[in-house]
């Protein structure tokens, strides 16, 4: 019967080390350990857990999983959420699981192959590209994935029906005293609205509500709704859905990350198939804010 707990000499054998090691992982690498009696005892599933956890190149998910579902992680999109209903209606024992946390933890998902598709729209400091700066700072060469655009889509800034505060841009929410809801740190928007701060040579923290995160766009324009914000950075089409008025800064790409052993795979190719298909176009007609011109298209590797 294998042990629950390990001493330090057993654990010391097991990852091949000296003692003297196990306590210096235990200080500087989180490594899972408790002291009972004086003695130190190391519960082995979470040690097994630490230990995968600390894998590198970890292997993307199994075939088997992606033979029945596509999982996808990232920036949070309302016409990607009516884009995997129409599939996940058409294809319902194949269905899309969707995890809307925000772009860098879809890029870091991608990673730890926790997913088969990543959503981004993470603008570079020099306002020319998206994405491709990040990916290039967490993937090897070898291993960046496919980048496919869904679509661009207008950004701005989503106040009350008739703008009661009378803010016109970014430094106005500062001068008009206005309180915003603000998106949550590592999703593409919150990179937005700092960066756009920076430009105004503002510091966040002049702004209040900097620190009232949430975790969609559809949460931001229900705080302004209600009331309880008077400003938030997001999506136009929700400010049309609420009936809120909006304030454009500027058309962003969102894009779809894709590893490439994963790309001709027969489900995300179907789920790809929907962004050339008639019914696309019909989708997006429910919404305000969106050019699908690009949708599909193929932008890394280029020809």
């Amino acid at each position: 019967m294998e042990k629950k707990y390990l001493t330090t000499k057993e654990l010391a054998e097991l990852l091949d080390i000296n003692e003297k090691m196990v306590y210096q992982l235990i200080n500087e690498k989180g490594l899972p350990a408790c002291k009972i009696t004086g003695k130190w005892l190391f519960p082995k599933h979470l040690v097994d857990i630490w230990i995968e956890n600390h894998v590198i190149n970890r292997p993307l998910p199994s075939q088997g999983i992606l033979s029945s579902m596509i999982i996808i992680i990232g920036s949070h999109d309302p016409l990607l959420e009516a884009v995997i209903s129409f599939y996940n209606k058409n294809y319902p024992e194949h269905p899309v699981v969707y995890s809307p946390s925000g772009s860098m933890f879809g890029i870091r998902a991608l990673k730890k192959g926790l997913c088969h598709i990543a959503t981004a729209h993470l603008i570079h400091e020099d306002e020319k590209e998206y994405n491709f700066d990040y990916l290039k700072e967490y993937f090897e060469e070898h291993e960046v994935p496919a980048v496919i655009n869904f679509c661009f889509r207008e950004q701005g800034i989503i106040v009350q029906k008739g703008n009661p505060k009378g803010i016109k841009d970014i430094p106005s929410l500062v001068e008009k005293g206005a309180t915003i809801a603000n998106r949550a740190k590592g999703t593409g928007t919150r990179l937005l609205l700092d960066h756009e701060l920076k430009k105004a040579g503002i510091d966040p923290h002049e702004l209040k509500g900097y620190e009232n995160e949430f975790s969609s766009h559809m949460e931001v324009a229900l705080e302004v709704l209600s009331g309880r914000a008077d400003a938030g950075i997001g999506i136009r089409a929700v400010a049309s859905m609420l009936g809120l008025d909006f304030i454009p800064l500027r058309w962003e790409r969102y894009d779809l990350l894709i590893p490439k052993p994963f790309f001709f795979e027969k489900n995300i190719q179907r789920l790809l198939g929907i962004l050339q298909d008639k019914e696309f176009k019909r989708i997006v007609q429910r919404f305000d804010g969106y050019n699908i011109e690009n949708s599909g298209r193929i932008l890394f590797p280029r020809d």
